[in-house]
């Protein structure tokens, strides 16, 4: 079997970087192989073997096929083999309704009412996104891909946390990406007279 079909079996083992020994049958020959493999700079092992670093690469490939052609003979082996690295595994973005849990988890036990966003990944999804949260009553957040919305943990103004929650599972099966973010959130606000606090960003009440 020629050094090029002997790399090709090397390729088939799980390595990613390693030295590799070839042994020659002749060893009037290694001067010559030695020349013919000089970009991966052979370290002469002996009378009869070279050895070289190699990574996975089709450069090592075209250099052994030069041996062939001069029909030099002999055989590879693998030394000192470094194994390949597992793929990286890609987590998944949260969903809009796990992205909405995480905000929650992160307020205090006695929050009363919040001011959210929910910025979707493309322009697309806030027709439709505006449609699936009606319950909520959504507002659109200039140019922006976002809508704005008021929650209440138990009485006032603004959508309840379960129904918030819904709605963007709802949008999760329509297959909407982005983010939930709590803007402005208030502990134990008890409104008296009024359905609850008013915010102003940027001038704006909202």
């Amino acid at each position: 079997m020629g050094f090029g079909a002997q790399w090709d079996e090397l390729l088939r083992k799980d390595w990613s970087e390693a030295r590799i020994r070839v042994s020659l049958e002749e060893a009037e020959r290694a001067d010559r192989a030695a020349q013919l493999l000089g970009p991966l700079q052979p370290f002469r092992a002996g009378k009869t073997e070279l050895t070289f670093r190699a990574h996975r690469s089709d450069t090592v490939k075209r250099l052994l096929a030069r041996l062939d052609a001069e029909r030099i003979h002999g055989t590879l082996e693998l030394s000192d083999a470094e194994q390949a690295a597992p793929p990286a595994t890609e987590t998944p973005d949260p969903t809009l309704r796990e992205s909405w849990d995480a905000a929650l988890a992160m307020l205090p036990s006695d929050w009363s009412d919040l001011l959210v966003e929910v910025e979707f990944t493309s322009s697309d999804y806030v027709e439709k996104g505006a449609l699936n949260m009606v319950p909520l009553n959504p507002r659109r957040n200039g140019a922006r891909n976002a809508l704005r919305l008021r929650v209440a943990h138990r009485f006032g103004y603004g959508a309840a946390p379960e129904m918030v929650a819904r709605c963007l599972s709802r949008c999760d099966e329509d297959g909407m990406h982005g983010a939930v973010r709590v803007l402005r959130v208030l502990s134990g606000s008890r409104p008296v007279g009024t359905q609850g606090p008013v915010w102003q960003i940027d001038g704006l009440t909202v």
